[in-house]
């Protein structure tokens, strides 16, 4: 039979209710996502392609990186007096630890009495204390007479604890060649100043 004119066609894609076989409305379809054209680009977002930062990635971290922080550390003072100059290592060490250093990335020195760590591992022998340095895992506690034998690591703290003005002279350059990025000094001002000849 043929359509009326008058009747309406009703076509899928009609919005409402539809009626379903159970006498049911279904819900009306929804129109469903698909690929999008590209958005243009908006100011201070990146569009959709962008070869700036995929040229600019590889030259940042090749020029300033290793040739700044290897030859150039810095130098941080924290004055203490020689008895309080262990106590103020170890304060910078534990600061150091709980900003994210890695503790194999820390070297203590000290010009006068030994760390008490240092000095309870060489009573198991120097073998046992140099081979726990080669493993390179923890902190390392030198004394200044040893020192030289220690590798470089990013971080150097000096404890300037009492000794020689001569071994407090000599461990300081020392102590600068050793440090990748960072020297701490922990001592008197005044006793550094003279004995480096100039201001640190």
């Amino acid at each position: 039979m043929p359509l009326i004119p008058e009747e309406p066609q009703i076509h899928e894609s009609a919005q409402g209710p539809r009626a379903t076989a159970g006498g049911r409305s279904a819900p009306t379809p929804r129109p469903v996502p698909g690929p999008r054209p590209a958005a243009p680009a908006r100011p201070g977002r990146p569009g959709p392609i962008r070869p700036m930062p995929a040229q600019r990635t590889p030259r940042e971290p090749a020029k300033p990186g290793p040739s700044v922080s290897a030859s150039t550390p810095q130098i941080q003072l924290i004055p203490a007096s020689a008895e309080g100059a262990l106590d103020a290592a170890e304060e910078a060490v534990d600061l150091l630890l709980e900003s994210g250093r890695a503790p194999g990335d820390v070297l203590v020195i000290t010009t006068g009495e030994p760390h008490p760590w240092a000095a309870h591992e060489l009573s198991f022998g120097e073998a046992a204390y140099w081979a726990q340095h080669d493993a390179g895992d923890d902190v390392f506690y030198a004394d200044a007479s040893a020192a030289s034998r220690a590798a470089a690591r990013p971080v150097v703290v000096v404890a300037v604890n009492g000794g020689a003005d001569a071994t407090v002279a000599a461990t300081l350059p020392l102590a600068l060649s050793r440090s990748g990025a960072l020297l701490i000094v922990c001592g008197d001002p005044k006793q550094i100043n003279s004995v480096l000849g100039a201001g640190v």
